[in-house]
C-alpha cells in the first residue's frame, strides 16, 4: 500500500456472491385429494362403492372449467405433494461452509461515481487465526480503468483446511478523477463449520487389533461418501472388514457398480471396522516396532448436487502391542489323528527381535493339577533345535501322541532358550478330534 493513499468516499465498492451448486427451490403445499375428504379410511374397501365416488368426483371436476383458485391445492399428478416446482434457488448468503469444501467466490468490483477511476490494484485475501492466504493480486498489472457504471468481475477459490472465523479481505488502491490515491478496504467474514465427526474404537483380540470408526454426519445435508480410506503406518496393514448385506447400499447395487455409503443430514452414522496385522518387509519377516501410531483416514463425499469434500484425520493412537521375542505356532497336523498311535505335527518357530536368540529346547511343559495330558510328546521329550537369527525362523517336526477319544487340545509346549536360561510359553491352545481304530 502506497504510502500517500487517503481515506475517504470511495468511487469503488466490492459486491460478493458466492459461487456454490444452487439448491432446489421446495415449496411445500397442501394438496388433498378429494376423495379422502369425502369418504373414511375403509370406504375403498368396498371397489363397487370406491369406483363410483372416484368416477363422480372426476366429472365434477370437468364440469367446472375454473382451475385458477378452487382446484390448485388438488393432486393432479404423483409428484405433486413433494413440493418440487422445477426451479433451481441461488445462494442468497454464504450459507454454511465446511471444513474440506472449495470455498469459490464471485467478486465484483463497481463503480457507482460520475466519473472514472484509473491505476486499480485489486488484492483478495483470506485471513484465518493462523494465516493470512492471498487469492489475488494484481499489482504487478493493475487494472488500467473502471468507466463509471462500470464493474471488474473475478472469482477466487480457496480449499477450507482450518475451524472457526474466517475473513475475506478485499481491497483496491486506485487514483480518482482528481488525481488523488485512494485506499479502499472491506471485510465479508464468515465461520467455517465441522462437517462431519470420526470417533473411533480400538480393540486387541490375542494377536489381531480391530480399529471401529464411526462417521456422524453434522450438516444439514445428506453426504454421499465416496470415500472412506485408512491409510495404516508403515508397521501395518489393514483391510476392511465389509457387511454384504447392508440395506443401505443394496438398493443402488444394480444401478451403480460401486454405490456410495450415504450418511442422512442431522447426525445420521455409519460404522467402519478394519483389520489390522503387522505388516512384513521386502524379505517377508515380520518387524515389530514398539509404535502407538495406528494410521489415519482419507475421507471424500459429495453433497446432494455434487460438490465435493475432502478430509484427513490426525494419526489414530492405540495401545502399543507386546509382542513375544519368540513364536511358535501350528503349521500342520494330519487330517486323521488315531487314539494311541503316533502323529507328526509341523511347527515353526520365529525370533521376533534384532538379535540373535537360543539355542532353544523344546519340551512339553508338566501341569501340576493335570498327571496325563491327553495328547503327549512320543518319543524323546526334548527335541534340540540351532540358533536363530535375528528376524529367522525354523520349521520342525514334533512327533506326538493322543491317549484319550473326541476333542482334545495340543497344549503346553514350550521352548527353553539354554544361553540366556529364559522360557517361553509359545503354542496356544488347538484342539484336535481323536478317533478311534
Amino acid at each position: 500500500m502506497s504510502t500517500g493513499a487517503t481515506q475517504g468516499p470511495h468511487s469503488l465498492a466490492f459486491r460478493v456472491m458466492r459461487l456454490c451448486k444452487p439448491s432446489f427451490h421446495v415449496d411445500p403445499p397442501l394438496r388433498i385429494d378429494p376423495f379422502d375428504l369425502l369418504s373414511g379410511e375403509d370406504f375403498s374397501d368396498d371397489p363397487t362403492c370406491g369406483s363410483l365416488l372416484r368416477r363422480h368426483v372426476s366429472c365434477a371436476d370437468a364440469v367446472d372449467s375454473d382451475l385458477s383458485y378452487r382446484n390448485r391445492f388438488v393432486i393432479n399428478q404423483q409428484t405433486d405433494p413433494i413440493g418440487l416446482s422445477g426451479l433451481l434457488l441461488l445462494p442468497q448468503s454464504f450459507g454454511a461452509i465446511y471444513l474440506g469444501e472449495t470455498f469459490c467466490s464471485y467478486i465484483s468490483v463497481n463503480n457507482s461515481s460520475t466519473s472514472e477511476v484509473r491505476d486499480v490494484t485489486i488484492k483478495a485475501e483470506i485471513q484465518t487465526e493462523r494465516q493470512r492466504i492471498l487469492l489475488l493480486d494484481t499489482s504487478k498489472s493493475p487494472v488500467e480503468s473502471i468507466r463509471t457504471g462500470g464493474r471488474y468481475d473475478f472469482i477466487v477459490e480457496h480449499d477450507v483446511k482450518e475451524l472457526g472465523a474466517h475473513t475475506l479481505v478485499c481491497s483496491a488502491l486506485y487514483n480518482d478523477a482528481d488525481g488523488e490515491r485512494k485506499y479502499l478496504p472491506q471485510f465479508f467474514k464468515f465461520v467455517v463449520a465441522n462437517p462431519l465427526s470420526v470417533r473411533t474404537k480400538v480393540r486387541v483380540v490375542k494377536e489381531t487389533t480391530f480399529l471401529e470408526a464411526c462417521i456422524e454426519n453434522h450438516t444439514k445435508a445428506n453426504l454421499f461418501m465416496d470415500q472412506v480410506d485408512f491409510e495404516p503406518a508403515k508397521q501395518w496393514s489393514a483391510v476392511r472388514l465389509h457387511d454384504d448385506h447392508d440395506p443401505r447400499t443394496s438398493d443402488l447395487s444394480g444401478i451403480i457398480p460401486n454405490p456410495p455409503v450415504i450418511i442422512r443430514s442431522g447426525g445420521g452414522i455409519h460404522n467402519y471396522l478394519y483389520k489390522l496385522v503387522p505388516s512384513p518387509d521386502v524379505s517377508g519377516q515380520i518387524k515389530f516396532q514398539p509404535s502407538s501410531i495406528l494410521g489415519k483416514f482419507q475421507i471424500t463425499w459429495r453433497t446432494n448436487l455434487g460438490e465435493p469434500g475432502r478430509l484427513q484425520t490426525q494419526q489414530i493412537l492405540g495401545a502399543p502391542v507386546s509382542r513375544k521375542e519368540i513364536s511358535m505356532r501350528v503349521v500342520e497336523v494330519p487330517t486323521a489323528i488315531h487314539l494311541n498311535r503316533p502323529f507328526s505335527a509341523s511347527l515353526n518357530l520365529t525370533n521376533q527381535t534384532d538379535r540373535q536368540l537360543g539355542p532353544f529346547e523344546v519340551l512339553l511343559s508338566q501341569d501340576e493339577s493335570q498327571t496325563e495330558k491327553p495328547v503327549a510328546i512320543n518319543g524323546l521329550q526334548k527335541l534340540m533345535l540351532p540358533r536363530l537369527e535375528a528376524f529367522g525362523s525354523n520349521d520342525f517336526q514334533l512327533n506326538l501322541i493322543a491317549s484319550k477319544l473326541g476333542v482334545q487340545k495340543i497344549a503346553g509346549i514350550t521352548a527353553l532358550d539354554t544361553r540366556e536360561k529364559k522360557t517361553y510359553e509359545l503354542v496356544p491352545e488347538m484342539e484336535i478330534f481323536v478317533e478311534s481304530d
